[in-house]
């Protein structure tokens, strides 16, 4: 297992002939729509499990972090929610930039575990062309058995503008139920309707907005199955869909802002496990070592600032 840059903007996550995850660092997307880098997801026998640019909402793609609310800036894509107008297209959608990749401190130790690593710069950059965070962003692949692979994502973020940010969504901003914000994945339309199970068995949409360290999706075929693990410092609440798409997202501000003071840095984490419609009994094994890992590891470096 191993990325390859074969193509200008673009990795691949390359297992043998096949292709399990397409990193996109230079989208070509709307400004409407927030650029920022995304992965596109496969089972290992090949089936797509991440949507991009769907119809009901453009500006999802794949595996993404995306955040509607950033002090006054939208990174998330699209009209900004405001409290007694609905949404409102506004002058701040914000994109996600590529600066670099960074050569990896341990390749050997990687190699020798079977990992695939990326260690990316990236720069968020204001409607307005003002910097806002600086990242360094850490994604990792491995196998786990003949069906099943997982990926894990973290990312540093450090602001680099003159005052506090406010990290929010929708509901923290007055919306009742919508506090997405954060590694959000997106599945395909055709999984649209599967079922979502948690700890407790079989959830559905009542998962949104309670907290818990998994959820995972099943393919209304059962064709495949996505586990999501929470790997932030606390436990969060869930965005959740399944009846209007197929959405999950550890989402820490669902119901409050938090405060990012200018210097300071906020860590976002969380772990994928892609395979069968069983993926959901992995949780507890696979799942917890994914978690241990990215909370036992040392906070990443954020980029040196350039300015």
């Amino acid at each position: 297992m191993h990325f390859d840059a074969e193509e200008s903007g673009r990795l691949r996550l390359r297992e043998g002939d096949g292709v399990l995850a397409e990193y996109v660092y230079e989208p070509h997307d709307a400004p409407l729509e927030s650029p920022r880098p995304y992965a596109l997801l496969r089972t290992r026998s090949g089936a797509d499990v991440t949507a991009y640019r769907p119809d009901d909402h453009v500006w999802h793609k794949g595996l993404s972090l995306a955040l509607p609310v950033v002090g006054p800036h939208n990174f998330w894509g699209g009209p900004t929610y405001v409290h007694g107008e609905g949404y409102v297209q506004l002058p701040n959608n914000g994109a996600q930039v590529h600066r670099a990749f960074v050569v990896s401190d341990t390749p050997v130790a990687d190699a020798v575990a079977g990992l695939a690593r990326v260690d990316e710069d990236l720069d968020w950059i204001a409607e307005d062309g003002a910097r806002v965070l600086i990242e360094r962003r850490t994604l990792t692949a491995r196998p786990i058995d003949a069906d099943t692979w997982a990926l894990t994502w973290r990312s540093a973020l450090r602001n680099v503008s003159d005052g506090p940010l406010g990290f929010g969504s929708p509901t923290s901003k007055g919306r009742e139920n919508a506090g997405y914000a954060g590694i959000f994945w997106r599945g395909p339309v055709s999984h649209t309707g599967g079922d979502i199970v948690a700890p407790s068995g079989r959830a559905g949409d009542d998962t949104r907005g309670e907290p818990g360290p998994w959820l995972a999706f099943i393919a209304p075929d059962r064709s495949a199955g996505v586990l999501m693990l929470d790997a932030g410092a606390e436990e969060s609440p869930w965005f959740a869909r399944s009846a209007e798409y197929a959405g999950l997202n550890p989402a820490p501000f669902f119901f409050q802002e938090t405060v990012l003071p200018p210097g300071e840095t906020l860590v976002l984490a969380a772990a994928l496990v892609i395979g069968t419609a069983e993926v959901a009994a992995l949780a507890a094994t696979v799942g917890a070592t994914l978690v241990d890992e990215l909370r036992a590891a040392h906070t990443p470096d954020t980029p040196e600032d350039p300015a």
